[in-house]
C-alpha cells in the first residue's frame, strides 16, 4: 500500500513539474533560488509612514524559488494557539485559518525594472488564485526585501474593519538566505 501511494504521488507531481520549466524562462537570477526566511512582516502608510505589523510583531514563515520557475511561499502569523483536541473546532480552525498567508504557482523575475512576478495558481483562501502579485524586490547579501505596489486598503469592493485604514498602503516583507 505505500508503495502504491508514492507511486501516485510521484505520477501526480511530474506533470507539474515538466510545465513549469516549459513555461518559464531558461535563465533566473541565481540569487534568488532558494528558500528564504521570514524575519519581518509590516504595512506602511502612504505618505505618513507609519509601519504596523501585519500578522503581529512575530511572524514566521518562509518562501521558495525553485530553479524550475515555481514558487510557494507561507506565512503565519504571531500568538498562534494550538488546537484543544487531535482536531480543531470550527471556531479554532477559522481562526488558524485567518492568521496564515500561503499561494504558490510559477514567477518571472524583471531585473531591469527590480520587480517579482508571482503567478498564482493556488491560494489558502482563493483570493490571490488566478492572479499576479507583483513586488519590487531589493537584494542586498543575504537579505531579500519585497514591497507590494500601493494600494488602498481595503480594497474598495472590501468593508473597512478594525484593522483597516481607508489609506494608501504597502506591505514590506524582508526575508534571510535560509
Amino acid at each position: 500500500m505505500r508503495r502504491f501511494a508514492l507511486l501516485v504521488i510521484a505520477i501526480l507531481t511530474v506533470p507539474f513539474h515538466v510545465s513549469a520549466q516549459h513555461n518559464n524562462p531558461t535563465s533566473l537570477p541565481q540569487e534568488f533560488l532558494g528558500t528564504w526566511k521570514l524575519v519581518s512582516y509590516v504595512r506602511e502608510e502612504i505618505p505618513s509612514g507609519a509601519k504596523s505589523d501585519v500578522m503581529g510583531p512575530h511572524p514566521q514563515g518562509y518562501i521558495n524559488y525553485s530553479r524550475d520557475g515555481r514558487m510557494i511561499v507561507m506565512i503565519v502569523g504571531s500568538n498562534r494557539t494550538k488546537p484543544a483536541a487531535s482536531f480543531a473546532t470550527p471556531a479554532e480552525a477559522a481562526a488558524l485559518l485567518k492568521s496564515m498567508l500561503a499561494y504558490a504557482g510559477t514567477f518571472t523575475v524583471d531585473t531591469t525594472a527590480k520587480t517579482i512576478t508571482h503567478h498564482v495558481e493556488i491560494s489558502w483562501d482563493e483570493s490571490r488564485t488566478g492572479t499576479d502579485q507583483v513586488r519590487r524586490f531589493n537584494l542586498q547579501g543575504s537579505t531579500l526585501t519585497l514591497t507590494t505596489e500601493p494600494s488602498t486598503d481595503p480594497p474598495p469592493a472590501k468593508k473597512p474593519s478594525a484593522n483597516c485604514s481607508g489609506k494608501k498602503r504597502t506591505d514590506i516583507s524582508v526575508m534571510s538566505a535560509s
